[in-house]
């Protein structure tokens, strides 16, 4: 796409610009603001393409029109108009707004859509008219982006709006509290796991959780790395709501606290398995062996009466080399009648214990299932072994679908067959 000179030309460049905001088609407008099609050119109603984006609701979109420059190139007059229109949208609800401003008194379509890579919101229609609820998110990247530091615990409010935890809303609250390094943001923003909320509490685990991925980048790295570990190990002894302790203790199995073996198996019991699910991870030892209560507690969880626990259960014990009384074991997880149970154990199973003849044997079983995902673990499985019967393995998985393209498990033939080329003449 070329940038275009011909004022016919732009005038064409821009209307296409707002026909991809009004589709909120992100990859569509970018490819037009590169070829200079104008984000804040005013348009006959006085609005400006950016501006309908910002009132469209799809941050992904007004990422793009904002562009890198956006705080230095717009003036203070226009960067309020956005703010403004972020917010009112925002506070007003994308129905309602919708309904006010189209008239129409019926129920709102709602449909949940990827906005971005990582990142879900609502997609609202009435009256004809379509935006996505992503207004929360656009405000907070927009204050973000002109220098504006909303309270924290007004982030904290939009981050707990959605019950779901990938809403676009609650991502941009966490990006913005992660991207302020400063004692005082952090310290208003921890101090949310007493909130009586545990809505608010179940945030600050995200926020604990996205400053460790990130704590690398920052100067002070090992301040956060112990504080967050110190903040997590003192909270799960706290927690009373099954939900937030269990993300206290899905964190927890990310970091190398001295403790977390311990705090595995005092949770083992726990009544809720959404509780119960994590405790395998914080059995797994990072790389040395179990300890032989770890070990016991694991097959327990095994045997657990929730396919959710014994999933979790089976991807740790089957990372360990099978005792005798393990195979046996990984035999009855195989025949689960949960399918996830299944699906990790034949997973995992592809890479341990190759010398162990009787896994072997277990993924050739594994070939019988009717699940493919379960038959290619058994195929790869057997490929790392260099086992022979590798090619019938993967004649037997059948067609994969396109879910598959980015999966490393179908290229275990070739590089059996690579492993295993004649030797030239």
């Amino acid at each position: 796409m070329t940038v275009p000179t011909d004022p016919d030309d732009v005038d064409a460049a821009v209307a296409a610009l707002c026909a991809a905001v009004a589709a909120c088609d992100h990859g569509a407008a970018e490819a037009l603001v590169e070829a200079g099609a104008d984000p804040d050119r005013v348009l006959p109603d006085g609005t400006t393409p950016l501006l309908r984006a910002v009132e469209g609701g799809s941050p992904a979109v007004v990422a793009v029109l904002l562009g890198d420059d956006a705080r230095l190139r717009l003036p203070e007059a226009e960067r309020g108009r956005l703010l403004d229109a972020a917010r009112e949208w925002y506070e007003e609800g994308a129905a309602e707004r919708l309904r006010r401003l189209t008239g129409s008194a019926g129920p709102a379509d709602t449909v949940w859509v990827t906005d971005s890579e990582y990142d879900s919101v609502p997609e609202i229609t009435l009256g004809g008219r379509s935006v996505r609820a992503g207004h929360g998110a656009v405000l907070t990247n927009l204050e973000w982006e002109f220098r504006i530091l909303a309270p924290v615990a007004e982030l904290v409010a939009r981050g707990v709006r959605s019950p779901r935890r990938d809403h676009v809303d609650q991502n941009a609250s966490l990006h913005v509290l992660n991207s302020r390094v400063s004692a005082q943001t952090w310290g208003q923003a921890v101090a949310f796991r007493h909130d009586p909320d545990p809505r608010r509490r179940a945030f600050v685990v995200d926020v604990v959780r996205y400053r460790l991925w990130s704590s690398s980048d920052t100067a002070h790295a090992g301040w956060y790395e112990k504080e967050c570990n110190r903040i997590l190990a003192e909270w799960e002894a706290e927690e009373t709501d099954a939900d937030v302790l269990g993300r206290v203790l899905d964190a927890l199995g990310e970091t190398d606290v001295p403790t977390r073996e311990a705090i595995g198996l005092r949770r083992a019991g726990h009544p809720d398995p959404g509780v119960r699910r994590w405790v395998p991870g914080l059995l797994d030892r990072f790389g040395e062996p179990l300890s032989p209560e770890g070990r016991r507690v694991l097959r327990v969880l095994c045997r657990d009466g929730e396919g959710v626990v014994r999933a979790s259960a089976a991807g740790v014990l089957v990372g360990e080399e099978p005792e005798e009384e393990d195979l046996e074991l990984l035999a009855d997880l195989l025949r689960d009648p949960d399918p996830e149970v299944v699906r990790r154990t034949a997973y995992a199973l592809g890479y341990v214990a190759r010398g162990v003849p009787e896994v072997a044997e277990l993924l050739v079983q594994c070939l019988d299932s009717g699940d493919p995902d379960v038959r290619l673990s058994a195929a790869h499985g057997l490929a790392v072994r260099n086992d022979p019967r590798t090619p019938e393995a993967y004649a037997r998985v059948g067609p994969l679908g396109p879910e598959y393209q980015h999966d490393h498990r179908p290229g275990g033939l070739l590089e059996w067959r690579w492993r295993n080329r004649p030797d030239p003449v």
